[in-house]
């Protein structure tokens, strides 16, 4: 999935190919991709892009004043053509889900794989009242977002710390794959409660978080559209690595498994050394 450092890079990426250029189709090819009907996808055509903005996981492109807002959910992708097929695109059971065209006759694919489509587009003239941007809490890269302000976020939570990372409208743009490198980097189980939180452990964590999204949007700067998912998973030091060596102790990285996701830690830099139960694989051992 997506999250802030891949979409603020995508944001950087389409405002240097985008803006100053025109829109002259917008096809879609799923329709279930598309969360608003009024103001019409055509509404777009014949517009100029004026900016590209960045809302937590959600991309906006600004087309005079008229927003396409997309979020790329958990398999949802952008994928840029500097020349697009001639032709229009047939429906159908391949990933295209949406097709924008511009005068030069570049262009850009919104594409998701997988049977569970959540892939969302908006057309909007006003951002804010997309439900999902609406109800999202401060961004963590935000001059403002200081360990002060991150304390006064987390002081009426009572759940463990991963979930709260991971809750938008608590704060913008973190997934599953950052939240478990920002506990990393704090050196912070993912099932410590936010009530237990010492002042020394928020000002931990508040820095692993700001510097963990910093660094990742710093490697992800100026890459293309294309290379970025490869360069997310380079950059992930527990992540989607499981049964791999920490890079920090050397001790093995280990998961945990809920019904649809994973997350995953290093035992020696977090837990003290214990593993955690991983509950869905003890339910099938019994």
């Amino acid at each position: 999935m997506p999250e802030l450092p891949e979409v603020e890079a995508l944001r950087g990426f389409l405002t240097e190919h985008l803006v100053g250029r025109a829109i002259v189709r917008v096809l879609p090819v799923a329709i279930s991709v598309l969360k608003t009907y009024d103001p019409p996808l055509t509404a777009l055509e014949g517009r100029t892009v004026t900016a590209v903005t960045r809302h937590g996981k959600f991309l906006d492109v600004d087309a005079d004043g008229l927003h396409l807002v997309t979020h790329l959910a958990r398999a949802g992708w952008l994928q840029w053509k500097d020349r697009l097929p001639d032709g229009t695109p047939r429906p159908g059971k391949g990933p295209l889900a949406l097709r924008v065209a511009l005068e030069t006759g570049e262009g850009f694919d919104l594409t998701e794989a997988g049977t569970q489509k959540r892939l969302a587009v908006y057309v909007t003239e006003a951002p804010s009242k997309i439900p999902g941007i609406a109800r999202l809490g401060p961004d963590p890269l935000a001059p403002d977002f200081d360990e002060e302000r991150f304390a006064r976020l987390l002081a009426g939570e009572r759940r463990q710390i991963k979930g709260a990372l991971r809750d938008q409208g608590l704060i913008a743009g973190i997934g599953n794959a950052y939240s478990d490198e920002i506990l990393h980097a704090a050196r912070m189980s993912p099932f410590k409660r936010t009530s237990s939180l010492t002042e020394e452990e928020i000002h931990g964590l508040h820095r692993a978080l700001r510097d963990t999204l910093t660094e990742a949007v710093e490697r992800s700067r100026g890459v293309a559209a294309g290379r970025l998912k490869a360069e997310k998973k380079s950059g992930l030091r527990v992540h989607g690595r499981t049964g791999e060596p920490c890079p920090v102790c050397g001790d093995t990285i280990r998961e945990v498994s809920f019904a649809d996701s994973s997350l995953q830690y290093c035992p020696t830099c977090q837990t003290g050394g214990k593993p955690l139960a991983d509950r869905r694989l003890s339910r099938l051992l019994k």
